[in-house]
């Protein structure tokens, strides 16, 4: 069976980094929602020339430790969940993914049993 390639038309933006935080994918989300920021001439470039001091540093943190890092914004009156998470390659941190996925100001939260 051939594999599907559902990353490339994934209605969330899904970029992923090596451990130098060189980009090295982007999804077509992704590219448009960093169109005015070079979009797919990205790719090769690295986050840190996009990102201000603080979030250089987090991505630093993560790209070490290998934690997560979640939390949603607004910005131009969509709200985004952003998932930040280490990849890994035979058991050995890569680099980075994340994921901006628009979700609704109202989003339901339920507690499962």
């Amino acid at each position: 069976m051939a594999q599907a390639n559902w990353l490339k038309d994934f209605p969330g933006a899904v970029t992923v980094c090596d451990l130098e935080g060189i980009i090295l994918q982007m999804n077509e989300k992704s590219v448009k929602t960093f169109e005015k920021d070079g979009g797919r001439d990205l790719i090769g470039k690295s986050l840190f020339g996009c990102h201000p001091p603080a979030a250089n540093e987090k991505i630093r943190e993560l790209l070490t430790t290998g934690k997560v890092n979640a939390y949603t914004i607004e910005k131009n009156g969509v709200k985004k969940l952003i998932y930040q998470a280490p990849w890994f390659e035979k058991g050995v941190q890569q680099g980075l993914v994340e994921l901006a996925l628009e979700v609704p100001f109202d989003m339901p939260h339920f507690l499962r049993k």
